[in-house]
């Protein structure tokens, strides 16, 4: 709206001020809408094809603690047998006891992913804060 002084409205050849803010408004509905779009693709992720590699051997370490998953669901807690119900109430005692904290998983390779990612966040509600994954070297 311009308001001209004196009377003289927009006669006068004054420039009018007015900033129209249809084509802002627009332009921002647009961005909402792509970022609305786009959002959940950023949270799933992408699949991506990982390389191979050799890498050298860990030294092993007494120091850390060793859980196997067999692939009947049996889970060994270094040389104690348990199963997947009890992994977490039997990790808490041994970490009790123990200075580190990290583990060393053992998952046999048939096992189903849920499988592993079950043993996982037992480990880590027990308090474990680091959890390796041990692998064989390739073309054995």
């Amino acid at each position: 709206m311009a308001f001209g002084v004196g009377g003289g409205g927009l006669s006068n050849g004054d420039p009018i001020s007015d900033i129209n803010i249809t084509p802002l408004v627009d332009v921002m509905l647009v961005l909402l809408i792509v970022f609305m779009v786009t959002a959940p693709m950023m949270i799933q992720g992408v699949d991506v094809n990982l390389p191979r590699v050799t890498t050298a051997p860990l030294k092993p370490s007494e120091d850390l603690l060793t859980v196997r998953v067999e692939k009947g669901g049996t889970v060994w807690v270094d040389k104690r047998r348990t199963d997947m119900d009890e992994l977490a109430q039997v990790m808490e005692k041994v970490l009790a006891a123990r200075a580190i904290k990290d583990v060393l998983l053992a998952a046999d390779r048939d096992l189903p992913y849920e499988t592993v990612m079950k043993a996982i966040s037992r480990l880590k509600k027990a308090g474990v804060n680091r959890i390796g994954m041990m692998t064989q070297p390739e073309g054995t």
